[in-house]
């Protein structure tokens, strides 16, 4: 007797995505969400590129240049010559290098705290009860001499000081006060460059002062005149506080703005009488462009923006004590 197995037909598999040889729908949205990261990251790369080659041809090129020709004697016209340290023992050893550097402390110390000073008065003055429209205004007056010129501003500035025809004298000769020589003494002449200076850049500071003094609650000011300070105590007690972080961030780029003058000193005294009023920048433009010393010049710029390093990190370090954040 022969015996047969019965036969088993085997179960169908259910058609799908993998057996039609059709990605699964999850993997399709997969491949189009990392395409449009790739489109997304490449547009954005496109966009950058002009920021980022200005930026390395412009900026990271000339410094990178700087550094390494302080180590070099170069006239532009015959080959660099290396020099090792010599740039900088010259440089060190130059009184006139000297003199600016102390000329262009003295200035920094004079004229960013007038800059902020005067700022932050205005600012406290056109912050207190004023018409909206009177605020707009003083605003844009006190910004509008920033977005001149330098050098044209100090042009209009030297005639106006001019000792025989300058307008100043003549109103000073209106109360019987004698012509004043304003740029030809060493004390004229500073005092000059500085009016003309924080003239044209205290509204930078200005504007942040005003944005400070808007982020501070008005209930601050309402507990304080609760507990008995009013007026300058207020001012003492609640504004000067609140607004450190805007006061720090104000100096450092003060700072580093009065650290690097140039236009004013050159256009209204030539440095003089003498070097009363020469400054750093001011040496390192007169070895570059006059005498064609490029490695010394490089040698006082490296100088100069170690000095800015250094005095911006001691700002930064002693806020951490007197910076006071809501």
């Amino acid at each position: 007797m022969s015996t047969t197995t019965p036969h088993r037909e085997r179960p169908k598999r259910a058609a799908g995505p993998a057996a039609s040889g059709v990605a699964p729908v999850g993997a399709h949205a997969n491949n189009t969400a990392t395409k449009a990261r790739h489109s997304q990251r490449w547009l954005a790369w496109i966009f950058l590129a002009p920021t980022i080659l200005g930026m390395g041809l412009f900026t990271l090129v000339p410094i990178v240049a700087s550094v390494v020709l302080a180590f070099f004697r170069w006239d532009i016209i015959s080959a660099p010559t290396f020099v090792g340290f010599d740039n900088f023992s010259e440089v060190v050893q130059d009184p006139t290098v000297r003199v600016s550097f102390l000329n262009t402390i003295a200035f920094v110390v004079v004229a960013v705290a007038l800059q902020l000073g005067l700022a932050l008065a205005l600012a406290v003055m056109v912050q207190e009860k004023m018409p909206a429209w009177l605020r707009v205004f003083f605003r844009s007056a006190f910004f509008f001499p920033l977005i001149l010129s330098a050098a044209s501003v100090s042009i209009f500035m030297r005639y106006l000081f001019n000792e025989q025809f300058g307008v100043v004298n003549w109103f000073l000769s209106l109360v019987g006060i004698p012509a004043v020589p304003w740029l030809t003494t060493p004390g004229g002449s500073a005092a000059v460059v500085i009016l003309v200076y924080v003239w044209q850049n205290f509204g930078f500071s200005f504007l942040l002062f005003i944005g400070g003094l808007a982020s501070i609650p008005v209930e601050t000011y309402e507990a304080a005149a609760i507990d008995g300070a009013t007026g300058w105590r207020k001012h003492l007690h609640v504004t000067l506080p609140l607004l450190s972080p805007t006061t720090l961030v104000a100096s450092v780029m003060a700072i580093i703005s009065a650290l690097q003058v140039f236009d004013q000193p050159y256009v209204l005294t030539r440095g003089g009488p003498g070097d009363s009023t020469r400054t750093a920048v001011m040496v390192i433009f007169e070895s570059a462009f006059q005498r064609l010393e490029f490695g010394q010049a490089s040698a006082i710029g490296v100088l100069l923006t170690l000095i800015i390093m250094a005095i911006t990190a001691a700002q930064f370090r002693l806020s951490k004590r007197f910076v006071f954040y809501q």
